[in-house]
């Protein structure tokens, strides 16, 4: 079960109104790598999750953190929407509020459908979606995408946080990307104690038998670039990270085969094949006659 309390877990207040910038903060609540985004990642995770103990009450720990920073977004960008004008002042476009904020750079949405409060979606209004979220119940797989998703959110927050001089937005956001350092060394270490433990190892699924897998090609870097200096990294040398095997390195594939013939489906799909029009047409007819759906 879920409880509010009705404080925030940092508190900061703008020093003026900037409908702009609450556009540009809308991509840290609800873009791709957004606050919502990690939120419902991390509880969906932990629902999904298969291991009671420490994991577990990791993942719902981290989660229910990160409802309170939607909240403090949201209320960030409300805060800054308060005063804001509803449109810019030059005379070219005054005449239009709409066009107005458009050119001055706001979510006309923000005003019109959230009255000067903040909205599920992204900087440009595009609205969240639960495709965002991985919860695999695989758990090196979710930690690593955990790892990637907090190292995302805070290349994120640090450029906003060099696009206003406004003191008291830069106090959140300097406490949101101190939460992303912890957050990106929690989920790296994490990774590190589920190997130590032994419940996962690389390759993910490691519990799938690499021997069902054509392990000839499993550690070679093929390079399909002319690019020549991709050789020089470990990736293309030595023991494989998982030390099940050792890199090599190919210009180009290893393994060829030709082209299957092409496909006929069903007539009444009505694609273009190599059969002619009039085969078609018969054998849709035929089709139909027997019935077969």
């Amino acid at each position: 079960m879920f409880f509010h309390t009705q404080e925030l877990q940092f508190s900061a207040t703008p020093e003026k109104p900037d409908a702009v910038y609450a556009r540009k903060l809308q991509e840290v609540l609800g873009g791709q790598y957004g606050e919502i985004s990690v939120a419902m990642q991390y509880m969906f995770q932990a629902w999904n999750m298969h291991v009671p103990g420490k994991y577990r009450d990791l993942v719902f720990g981290i989660g229910a953190e990160e409802f309170g920073h939607v909240e403090m977004l949201a209320t960030m960008i409300s805060q800054l929407l308060e005063k804001a004008p509803l449109g810019v002042a030059e005379a070219a476009v005054q005449d239009d509020p709409t066009v107005a904020a458009v050119v001055g750079g706001t979510d006309v949405q923000q005003a019109i459908v959230a009255g000067a409060g903040a909205r599920p979606v992204d900087s440009n209004g595009n609205p969240w979606q639960g495709s965002y979220v991985t919860a695999s119940g695989n758990l090196l797989a979710d930690f690593t995408a955990n790892a990637n998703a907090e190292m995302q959110g805070r290349v994120q927050v640090a450029r906003l946080y060099h696009m206003t001089d406004d003191p008291g937005v830069r106090e959140m956001l300097a406490f949101l990307l101190a939460r992303d350092t912890m957050h990106q060394n929690q989920w790296l270490r994490a990774i590190e104690e589920l190997k130590a433990d032994g419940l996962e190892q690389l390759p993910v699924p490691s519990n799938f038998p690499q021997g069902k897998e054509h392990t000839e090609v499993s550690y070679q870097y093929l390079n399909f670039s002319d690019g020549g200096q991709a050789g020089d990294g470990p990736w293309a040398h030595g023991p494989s990270l998982d030390g099940n095997g050792e890199h090599s390195y190919h210009d180009g594939p290893t393994t060829s085969a030709p082209m299957p013939p092409p496909t006929r489906p069903d007539a009444r799909f009505y694609g273009t094949t190599d059969l002619p029009n009039a085969v078609e047409k018969v054998a849709g007819a035929a089709q139909d006659a027997l019935n077969r759906e």
